[in-house]
């Protein structure tokens, strides 16, 4: 890969885990509920673009940049995963479950459907 391809996949990875933080906390601020949706919704919009990336068939250094540099830092499976130990920690069971559930079936649907559309671009 290219200095240039490597600069570009520190300089999205960064502006998409700083857009990560920033659209995670902002559903924060608006609920008191402690089911982790502003992760949620980035993880599940991250595998919709990511589907739409293979779909695309994109390849070569710009698949690293696009999806290792950018879809990559947008999205957080270990955020996923403190947020349900978080909820277990607090006794919120059913809140557990359906964190993983949501995040595995609407997940799976959102990259098949992404890579579906990617397809047909």
């Amino acid at each position: 890969m290219s200095a240039t391809g490597w600069v570009a996949v520190g300089l999205l990875g960064g502006a998409a885990a700083a857009a990560r933080f920033l659209i995670d906390a902002s559903f924060a601020a608006r609920t008191d509920h402690p089911f982790p949706l502003g992760v949620l919704a980035i993880n599940l919009a991250g595998t919709l673009a990511l589907g739409l990336v293979a779909g695309a068939a994109l390849e070569g250094e710009a698949l690293v940049v696009v999806a290792g540099g950018g879809i990559g830092s947008f999205t957080t499976f270990s955020t996923w995963m403190l947020d349900s130990h978080r909820l277990a920690d607090a006794g919120h069971s059913r809140l557990v479950w359906l964190n993983l559930g949501l995040s595995l079936v609407v997940g799976f649907a959102a990259v098949a459907a992404g890579h579906w559309l990617g397809a047909a671009l």
